[in-house]
């Protein structure tokens, strides 16, 4: 029987040690992430575990509602104290779930605790870490420095001011904390602020938006003032129909409409979504900024907790829908010009991860040597478990290289998520090792440093300009 959680922990073979041994402390590069740049610049510390831990942790909320905890404890007006041993109850539950590994990894590898989170060990735990995080050396920027994060990408609104990034940058942090252009709201004509939105992208863009046209003008400029400070990222969350073959006069008509305040179907909807995707992924193209894709969540499910809390605090789920023909389309809507950005598509149903692994396929030829142009994403919120991290090694490696991999990122709003590239990262030594001990590949250990190392972090950093 292994330890707990030991030096091995899912390391188990030989080779997949002598990997995991050359890569893990190579810095790490989280290029998708929720965290508050505020925060980072103000250098935060904690009043207690319960704000670092369980404060707009929705993954942890959903297993807490799981294990029957009331919602006073959970995103109501609770006791610190009484929602942490909450919290600690549900993690001795949570056997087989990767909030397990999570939260022990980061007691290991920010306070140096080892045992195991019961309601039995709480009070103990409690006293260690909140006295470690009342000290300057447990602020924001300095768990970021105990995981040697070397650049991270926040994610953030077209018509947002980057103060704080700005604020950053001139405070000489050694750590590249940079946005990432996220036109959501933009795009999202179905919405009922949508105008409201739009009166604040003109505001903040300066261009009267009264067309296509001008929308597309405003768009640019922002994408253009992010670039400026230090954007090298989109991000695109596509939950529905987002691609129906049109033209330019259709989606002119359609746009004056719901300027109107007249609705459209989701086929009207479509085609605006996919033709101003379009134009963004060309004008992604033109700077070099790369295009991320995260397809298939279905929102705010119950409307009872979406009235009493609002949105992203655990209630969505996973779609299940086809859109591999509308993905097809929109993507060689931009190659056939040749310009398609490079491209991440991540899944949130696992059903489309090896569909997703051919569609990058297809797509990934260039004359500029990138490698892996357009590629399967890490697993992604539902997926980023054991299980999901390996169908995703897996699906790049049955259908393309894994060796072009950008590897994992956090996705995380809190900032003692990062031990989950170490967790990728051992899943990763394993399997690779697994594959060399079965007799499938050859031991060439210098090739497999460098090629782990690559995916670990070096691909991400030629990948994204950093």
């Amino acid at each position: 029987m292994k330890k707990f959680m030991d030096e091995t922990f899912l390391l188990n073979n030989q080779t997949a040690i002598d990997l995991f041994e050359a890569v893990k402390d190579d810095p790490i590069i989280d290029y998708h992430n929720h965290l508050n740049p505020k925060e980072i610049y103000e250098d935060k510390c904690f009043d207690n575990m319960t704000e670092v831990w369980l404060g707009g942790d929705h993954y942890k909320w959903r297993a807490m509602r799981a294990n029957g905890v009331s919602e006073v404890l959970i995103t109501g007006d609770g006791a610190p104290f009484d929602k942490f041993v909450a919290w600690a109850d549900t993690v001795q539950n949570l056997i087989g779930n990767p909030l397990y590994h999570w939260t022990h990894m980061e007691l290991q590898r920010y306070f140096g605790i080892d045992t195991p989170l019961t309601p039995a060990s709480a009070k103990a735990i409690w006293d260690q870490c909140n006295q470690k995080l009342k000290t300057k050396e447990f602020s924001v920027r300095n768990l970021l420095r105990k995981q040697n994060v070397s650049a991270l990408c926040t994610t953030d609104d077209p018509a947002d001011s980057l103060e704080w990034h700005k604020k950053i940058r001139e405070d000489g942090f050694e750590i590249k904390v940079l946005p990432s252009f996220r036109p959501e709201k933009a795009i999202g004509i179905d919405k009922l602020d949508y105008l409201d939105y739009l009166d604040r992208l003109s505001n903040v863009s300066g261009v009267e938006i009264k067309d296509v046209d001008s929308l597309l003008e405003a768009l640019k400029k922002r994408l253009e003032f992010f670039i400026e400070n230090g954007c090298r990222v989109s991000d695109h969350s596509l939950e529905a129909t987002f691609y129906v073959k049109t033209n330019k006069v259709e989606v002119e008509e359609l746009f004056k409409e719901r300027l109107e305040g007249k609705t459209l179907s989701e086929e009207e909807e479509g085609k605006f979504k996919g033709f101003v995707l379009t134009k963004l992924g060309q004008m992604y193209a033109k700077k070099n900024i790369v295009m991320q894709l995260h397809i298939g969540a279905i929102r705010n499910n119950s409307m009872r907790f979406f009235n009493y809390i609002g949105p992203d605090t655990g209630f969505d789920a996973l779609n299940d829908f086809n859109y591999a023909p509308q993905l097809a389309s929109l993507l060689s809507d931009m190659d056939l010009t040749d310009q398609l950005p490079k491209t991440i598509l991540y899944c949130l149903n696992p059903k489309d991860t090896e569909m997703l692994a051919a569609m990058a396929g297809t797509f990934c030829s260039n004359e500029h040597g990138i490698k892996g142009k357009v590629q399967l994403g890490a697993a992604w919120w539902f997926c980023d478990h054991k299980n999901g991290i390996e169908r995703q090694i897996e699906a790049m490696s049955d259908s393309g290289l894994i060796s072009t991999s950008i590897g994992m990122l956090t996705d995380s709003r809190s900032f003692l998520s990062f031990p989950r590239h170490e967790l990728y990262r051992r899943i990763l030594c394993n399997k690779i090792g697994s594959w060399v001990e079965n007799g499938e590949y050859p031991a060439d250990m210098d090739y497999l440093r460098g090629m782990v190392a690559d995916i670990c972090g070096g691909n991400a950093v030629k990948y994204f300009n950093l």
